[in-house]
């Protein structure tokens, strides 16, 4: 059977070079499993994939949508499992790499059907926070959807938010369309996770985060100012400098918030992985000069 190899792996890891390494190697295309990525005009904060490296391998979901489109986990499952279908029948393998944990599992297990919000909708609910903040998001959820309610982690806007548009949107309460249903699919999944000891991928982070300095990512952040209240834009590296277009604090200061965040974000994705006994992982601390060779190993072992 055809194989979808999916590199994850936290934030700094090194996930793009090893995925264009295999790829080159297999002769395969990659897929980005980055929410952010996806979006035109955010390739420094996003650690996009360049030109340069695109050339070495073709990719897919890189750079293709405006920051003001809306996107989820559901339309990327629509869009990329017919994609892999078609691109498996000339090539044996897919390399599909990200750490948007939602993406990833909206590939391999399939995602709620859950409705795509209309703008106008999203755009009122988004005036209400604005207007009266989190607790009347929160008070709405907690009439309309009670369970979900007392699941959700109730600091976190983006997914209170989130829940009270699917509510109002579907007429139904949001935990009642989470069946988490586990979907088959026409080819082989193979997991492979990447890691560094914890002291080494901070260092990774940090020097990243200074390379994006260098690079441009002020004014990269500059530019998409006027468009800071785009759910895309409420993402590490931009939310941070926006505070600091505001006045809010030092340039050093934001720069340091987002080396803190990324760190963070890092964390929260590794402890999401974890729970996947699936994944096969390879630890990029250790030594990695035959890393693309193991991890072609592990494709071969998994096929039936």
């Amino acid at each position: 059977m055809n194989t979808l190899l999916v590199l994850m792996g936290p934030t700094g890891v090194g996930k793009t070079e090893l995925s264009l390494q295999i790829a080159e190697q297999l002769k395969s295309p990659v897929l980005s499993a980055d929410s952010r990525q996806i979006y035109k005009q955010m390739t420094i904060g996003t650690a996009a994939p360049t030109d340069e490296q695109q050339k070495r391998v073709s990719h897919y979901f890189v750079g293709i949508l405006e920051p003001e489109d809306y996107y989820s986990a559901s339309q990327f499952e629509e869009e990329a499992v017919p994609l892999i279908e078609n691109l498996l029948q000339t090539v044996p393998v897919v390399v599909m790499t990200g750490g948007s944990m939602m993406y990833i599992d909206a590939v391999c297990k399939g995602i709620d059907e859950i409705p795509t919000i209309d703008e106008k909708l999203r755009e009122e609910v988004y005036a209400l926070y604005q207007k009266e903040g989190l607790d009347a998001i929160r008070s709405r959820l907690k009439i309309l959807d009670p369970v979900f309610y007392n699941q959700v982690d109730l600091k976190n806007p983006k997914r209170v938010i989130h829940a009270l548009e699917v509510c109002l949107m579907s007429g139904k309460p949001y935990s009642s369309l989470r069946t988490n249903p586990r979907k088959e699919r026409n080819f082989n999944i193979v997991k492979i996770g990447v890691t560094r000891n914890r002291e080494e991928l901070y260092g990774r982070i940090n020097l990243r985060v200074n390379k994006m300095i260098e690079e441009g990512l002020v004014e990269e952040a500059r530019k998409l100012y006027p468009k800071r209240h785009l759910n895309s834009l409420n993402t590490v590296g931009y939310k941070e400098l926006f505070e600091y277009f505001d006045g809010n604090c030092t340039l050093d200061f934001a720069i340091e918030k987002i080396k803190q965040h990324s760190r963070n974000y890092a964390r929260k994705q590794m402890t999401w992985f974890k729970k996947d006994k699936g994944i096969k992982w390879i630890n990029l601390s250790d030594n990695t000069s035959d890393v693309v060779e193991k991890s072609i190993r592990l494709i071969t072992q998994s096929n039936p």
